[in-house]
């Protein structure tokens, strides 16, 4: 790692805790705030914009590390849609179909400058080019990646920490493949998060909003782009969603509880991975040190299938898919009558019992 690039983390890092007080001040006075009600922890009024000083933080280390010299500009002016679009909605609240259209906009700037995913490989099967789906497979990707950390924006800390987590495990990976162009956008925006997170921990003096929330999902969006880029494996997909295990098992299993409890998908709830944590008697600080916990696994064992064997990157997902479904039962995700993987475990321990013979 060059000095350019430490002294780059470092300044974003500064900048951001530097500028935060004032964006508190800002975001107070223009009334850009986060009123509790029922569906929310947190119990007064606070300020939002933090993400305007995320986007900050990584704009002067976009120019301090060099990255400036490189050809982004289609990846950059996405950007700052997405931050506009952010910024609006946290004073005004847009409606879904306006912040949707900005996101596919955005989405359909990056694609159109030819960073797209044209073929895609299937083990034991082939490859396929995407043709004019290659832009279509592009802009999901974009959108569906852009919203994940929105999702668990909940608790104090918990979005900004993970996100984190993510960018230092992309940065970890672009190091070890050599990729210094997504090393240094990581390492940027981390650095810039984490300064951030100096006032989000809890008690939490401010919140990052849709500014910061759909700045990072758009950003994690971009990079993991950067490193599929034209062709890929089917299981080259599956290392960034396994980077953003938390917010897609939270999302992932918030569908299938309010499809099972015949909600509207969309609805929202309170049964959530963190208030589902917090109902169980865990504080709020030890709750989000928790989902920490989870998302390292989750960094960790994607580095581990970047390096396996087709058999043992199935293994490796297996794995994690039933890990996630006994912490589901066991915290109640979907409903605290749905067990299925814990009953058959009982039944299993419970007949080998009966058949074990008798010591006596």
């Amino acid at each position: 790692m060059n000095v350019q690039l430490i002294i780059a983390a470092v300044v974003s890092f500064a900048v951001v805790v530097v500028a935060m007080p004032f964006i508190i001040k800002l975001a107070v006075r223009l009334n850009v705030t986060d009123k509790p009600n029922q569906r929310k922890v947190h119990q007064k009024i606070m300020p939002r914009w933090g993400g305007v000083g995320i986007f900050l933080g990584v704009v002067v280390g976009y120019f301090v590390s060099g990255l400036y010299e490189m050809q982004l500009t289609g990846i950059i002016v996405g950007a700052v849609l997405i931050v506009l679009i952010g910024m609006i909605d946290d004073k005004y609240e847009l409606s879904a179909r306006v912040k949707l259209a900005g996101q596919i906009l955005a989405a359909l700037l990056v694609a159109s400058t030819g960073l797209t995913i044209e073929l895609l490989t299937i083990p034991f099967v082939g490859t396929f080019h995407l043709g004019p789906w290659a832009y279509i497979t592009t802009i999901f990707w974009i959108i569906a990646i852009t919203n994940a950390i929105n999702l668990i924006d909940g608790l104090d800390g918990l979005a900004a920490g993970v996100s984190v987590i993510v960018m230092v495990t992309i940065a970890i990976m672009a190091g070890l493949n050599g990729n210094m162009m997504i090393l240094s956008l990581a390492l940027v925006i981390a650095a810039s998060t984490a300064g951030f997170l100096m006032y989000n921990f809890n008690p939490a003096k401010i919140f990052m909003g849709d500014t910061g929330s759909l700045f990072l999902g758009y950003s994690i969006s971009i990079l993991s782009l950067l490193g599929l880029y034209k062709s890929v494996t089917l299981f080259s997909f599956v290392v960034p969603i396994i980077i953003l295990g938390v917010p897609v098992f939270d999302t992932s299993f918030a569908i299938i509880r309010r499809m099972a409890n015949k909600k509207p998908i969309s609805a929202p709830d309170k049964g959530h991975l963190h208030h589902r944590l917090i109902n169980l008697g865990l504080s709020h600080r030890k709750t989000v040190l928790v989902i920490y916990g989870l998302s390292i696994v989750f960094s960790v064992a994607a580095v581990v299938f970047e390096s396996s064997t087709l058999w043992g990157s199935v293994v490796i997902v297996i794995g994690l898919l039933l890990m996630l479904e006994v912490i589901a039962e066991i915290i109640g995700l979907v409903h605290h009558k749905y067990r299925p993987v814990l009953f058959l475990y009982k039944k299993f321990i419970g007949t080998m019992q009966v058949n074990s013979p008798d010591k006596d």
